[in-house]
């Protein structure tokens, strides 16, 4: 099975309307993300790791987790970060018609719009999908987030070293670097995280939400 970890040059070119990374200059910036969650299992912990090494982040937030756990996206947002958007319902864009996919995602921007006073313009369409005509009409008010790095941490069958080496190799300044506060990604996030972070501050990195 092949894993893309680094996202290719060429896809960023044929893709041009997406963000892939910053531009960053001579900085030396990192922009983790999160998506799926949140959830009580999980995103609280990944809130204490980033405040050892005053990291900010972006959680991309699934609507319907907004709803079920609003305490938990508040201690997300008391702590420094950014919520996004990630659809109510995590929906596969190749899938889903249009007007389902826009509703969807205006769906998940009210419970968004309930916890933050200031409009994220922030989207991500799960598993990286979707199509032409949802992400032309979702442009006129998002920006559309996508990744540089993907660390596979969701990926069950994968090592946590491996996943820790691999994401390690394929970072680079102004990079966007795609974590998941999930329960399928549990095992291989908490171990990569703290060690990802630690790697990076210890070089003079500074992690910063988009």
């Amino acid at each position: 099975m092949i894993r893309l970890y680094k996202t290719p040059w060429l896809l960023k070119k044929l893709l041009p309307g997406y963000t892939w990374h910053r531009e960053v200059k001579d900085q030396k910036v990192l922009y983790i993300t999160f998506d799926d969650g949140p959830i009580p299992e999980v995103t609280p912990w990944v809130v204490d790791q980033l405040a050892k090494y005053n990291a900010k982040a972006t959680f991309f937030c699934v609507g319907e987790n907004l709803r079920k756990h609003p305490e938990v996206a508040m201690q997300v947002m008391q702590a420094g970060h950014l919520l996004a958007n990630h659809t109510y319902n995590h929906l596969k864009g190749w899938q889903t018609p249009l007007a389902t996919y826009v509703q969807n995602t205006a769906q998940c921007q009210k419970e968004l719009d309930k916890l933050q006073q200031s409009f994220s313009n922030l989207f991500r369409p799960p598993y990286g999908r979707i199509s032409k005509a949802q992400a032309s009409q979702l442009r006129a008010t998002y920006e559309l987030i996508m990744w540089d790095v993907l660390t596979n941490d969701y990926d069950q069958s994968l090592g946590p070293e491996k996943c820790l080496r691999k994401s390690i190799e394929s970072t680079q300044s102004g990079s966007i670097i795609v974590f998941h506060d999930s329960l399928k990604a549990k095992r291989n996030m908490m171990y990569v995280l703290p060690r990802y972070l630690d790697h990076f501050a210890q070089q003079g990195y500074m992690f910063e939400s988009l």
